[in-house]
Parts: C-alpha cells; sequence; structure tokens
C-alpha cells in the first residue's frame, strides 16, 4: 500500500496542469461514481491526474492507482479500498479498470457499502458497460473523452484559446465567426498540420516519433484491449489488423462483406463483428442511412478512419486529401455528439435536418443541387460566403 501511494503523490507532483481538456469542465466531479471512456491514447490519465493535482493539490484524502499495476496480482480492489478509507481517504481515481478481472462487481460494491468514498475510473472505449455482470449503468455517470478538436489542438499548440462554437452558430454566423478568428491565427496552415499530426495529445511530446506512437496504440488496442471483448477470439489478431490495413488503403470504403471474408479468411459474419469492434475502439466510424437498424450483425454502407492522423499512420500509400476530410468531419462532428448519418445526396445527414457535402475550395452545389437546408464544407478556404463553410470551422465544435 505505501508503494502504490508513493507512486500516486509523484505522478500528482510530476503532472503538467497548463493544458486542461475541454471535458474536464462537463464532468460533475461531485458525483460519487463517475466513469470515463475511451480511446488509448486521448489523455485519460493525463485527466485523472490533473484532477487530483487541481482538487487535491497536497492531501492523502485522494488516491491513484492502475490496476494494470503488478500490486493487483496479491492485493484486491476492495482492501485498498478499505485501507485508504481506514486512513481518511475519501476520492479513488481508478486507471485501467478494464484490466483487471471483476472489476465491475468490485467498484459496485465499494460504491454500495461506503457513501463517503467516491470514485472515478478510467476504462476503454471498447468495455461495454451494460454487459458487464455488476450493474454500474444505474449508478455511475459516464463520459467518453475523444481525441483533441482542432480548436483543442490550437490551444495546446499555444497558437490561439478560444471557445466552443455551436453548429447553430457556424451554420448561420460562419463568415463572421472566420473573419474574426482569422485575425488570430492563419487557419489553413495549422488545420493541416492538425489532419496530420495533431488529434492526439502526445504530439506534444515529439512530433517525430509520433507515427510510431499512433502504431503503438493501433497494436496495444487490437493485441489487448480487444480480448476484453466478449466474443473476440485472441487468435484472429493478425485478421484484425489485416481488415484494417485494406481499410486504411480504401477509405472511404463501402464494405462487400464476402470478397473481405474471402481475402482475410474468417467467415462473413465474424467480418462484420470485427467491424464493430473497430468502431467500439475508435479506429473506425461507420455510417448508415438514417433510421437503419444497429447491431452487431448490421452492415455499413461506408467505412471511415476515426481521425484523419491514423492514414498517415496505416496506410501505405499517401493519404487521399478527400477520405481525410470527410474522416475529420465526421469524426468531430459525432465526438461534438451529433448523430450522423448516410444522406441520399451529398456525404452526411446531421441531426437528420442538416445536408453537408466535403470538398476543396471550388467545389460546387452540384451533388446536393435542390437539396434543402444543404452546405459546403470547404477545405483550404480560410472565409466562406453563404452555405459554403471553411472546413477547418468544424473543429470548433468540441
Amino acid at each position: 500500500m505505501e508503494r502504490i501511494k508513493l507512486k500516486s503523490v509523484f505522478l500528482r507532483e510530476e503532472m503538467d496542469t497548463l493544458h486542461i481538456r475541454h471535458l474536464y469542465h462537463q464532468i460533475d466531479w461531485s458525483d460519487r461514481l463517475v466513469g470515463i471512456l475511451g480511446a488509448r491514447g486521448t489523455g485519460k490519465t493525463t485527466l485523472l491526474l490533473q484532477r487530483m493535482k487541481l482538487a487535491f493539490p497536497s492531501d492523502d484524502t485522494a488516491l491513484y492507482i492502475s490496476l494494470d499495476d503488478i500490486y493487483f496480482a496479491s492485493n484486491t480492489l476492495m482492501e485498498v479500498a478499505e485501507t485508504f478509507r481506514s486512513r481518511g481517504g475519501k476520492v479513488l481515481f481508478i486507471d485501467e479498470v478494464h484490466k483487471y478481472s471483476g472489476w465491475a462487481r468490485e467498484i459496485k460494491n465499494i460504491y454500495d457499502t461506503y457513501n463517503d468514498i467516491s470514485i472515478v475510473f478510467t476504462g476503454s472505449s471498447v468495455i461495454d458497460i451494460y454487459q458487464q455482470e455488476a450493474d454500474l449503468s444505474r449508478r455511475a455517470i459516464f463520459y467518453e473523452l475523444a481525441g483533441l478538436s482542432f480548436r483543442e489542438y490550437l490551444r495546446f499548440a499555444d497558437v490561439y484559446s478560444g471557445e466552443v462554437i455551436s453548429l447553430s452558430d457556424i451554420l448561420s454566423q460562419h463568415t463572421q465567426i472566420a473573419f474574426k478568428l482569422s485575425k488570430h491565427f492563419k487557419p489553413i496552415p495549422y488545420f493541416e498540420a492538425y489532419l496530420d499530426h495533431g488529434y492526439y495529445p502526445f504530439f506534444k511530446e515529439n512530433i517525430r516519433t509520433y507515427f510510431l506512437r499512433i502504431e503503438q496504440v493501433i497494436r496495444l488496442i487490437i493485441e489487448t484491449e480487444l480480448r476484453f471483448v466478449d466474443g473476440f477470439d485472441i487468435n484472429n489478431t493478425n485478421k484484425v489488423m489485416q481488415l484494417l490495413a485494406i481499410l486504411a488503403e480504401n477509405v472511404p470504403f463501402k464494405p462487400n462483406i464476402s470478397k473481405l471474408s474471402s481475402k482475410i479468411g474468417i467467415s462473413r459474419q465474424t467480418v462484420t463483428q470485427y467491424l464493430h469492434y473497430l468502431e467500439k475502439a475508435r479506429l473506425i466510424n461507420m455510417l448508415n442511412p438514417a433510421g437503419a437498424s444497429i447491431s452487431i450483425l448490421q452492415k455499413p454502407e461506408k467505412v471511415y478512419l476515426e481521425n484523419p492522423n491514423l492514414h498517415r499512420a496505416i496506410s501505405l500509400s499517401e493519404a487521399n486529401q478527400g477520405s481525410r476530410r470527410e474522416s475529420f468531419l465526421l469524426n468531430q462532428l459525432r465526438n461534438a455528439k451529433h448523430e450522423v448519418s448516410l444522406p441520399s445526396a451529398g456525404d452526411f445527414l446531421v441531426d437528420r435536418k442538416v445536408t453537408i457535402e466535403v470538398g476543396g475550395k471550388g467545389k460546387s452545389r452540384k451533388q446536393i443541387a435542390g437539396v434543402e437546408n444543404a452546405f459546403i464544407a470547404a477545405d483550404n478556404l480560410e472565409i466562406g460566403i453563404d452555405e459554403k463553410i471553411p472546413l477547418w470551422l468544424f473543429g470548433f465544435l468540441y
């Protein structure tokens, strides 16, 4: 216990609190049980330690523990909680819960037994909370930490600190907003940098090794985190890697499940399941028409890489600019909690009422001619007019 307490103090003291994610201010930290889910590499551990440092800067009432620590090979989470509480502890910050067998049951028992203990925990986005044997869904408040928005990237890069802009304001006031923002920074070169290497917070550490880090993240997700998904066969890890590589070369991709099945050497049903797992792991985004039933066996109409940085990290050929544009817009809209589906005309139908076509600066309205409430999200455009909106501006949605 003393060793993990010393480790907790060390990590708290070493944590930088200069750059705080937007989600930090959305979380109601007064709730007794808070769950923060998200893909590997998005900064969940940093968020926990920043909260601990800012709210409990010098006392012993808070403790950070990671459940992949070797300490838990011979000690239980409940034992740690009981000892911590007996010494005056109040808040447990628990990292990597999915690495610990029976984590949901023990967290539930701590929560139900000790009403003077609060818990904040993190876990992989592949976790299906509703499939756990202990029902945490009625007890915990859950949040998801995505990668950096373009707005957050600018702040982390010490370029510009701006507020979130709603989709309705972007659609109705984009010319005035873009004109105002462009006085503070040149959006086009910074946006290109973001598409290349700005989604994961670790870009701050070393841009030269950024894509090696992404490759490591992808491999860890597929080789270690997907094994926590019910029904995933760990023997098919290389098949999943192969599937992801095929998608990366072809996105946006209209999958032919039979051809994918034949090429990879697994059944059609398994291919569809693995697409679902890759989406849960936040490595791809799948798109279907509005109102279509969504299930683990539902074949998607189109598949995208989850964020534009993945194109360069995974694809063997140079990333297609059009693919990166669409990947970016779908990513930012969904991370801002907008519903996005496949329209009959255009690229994306947002909240079942707004159609958006994505393209370059010279993109015409041909694909969305006659469509009501339709807009063009144009790349390489600093300031737009009427229904043509700069693509980069959608990076301020969260």
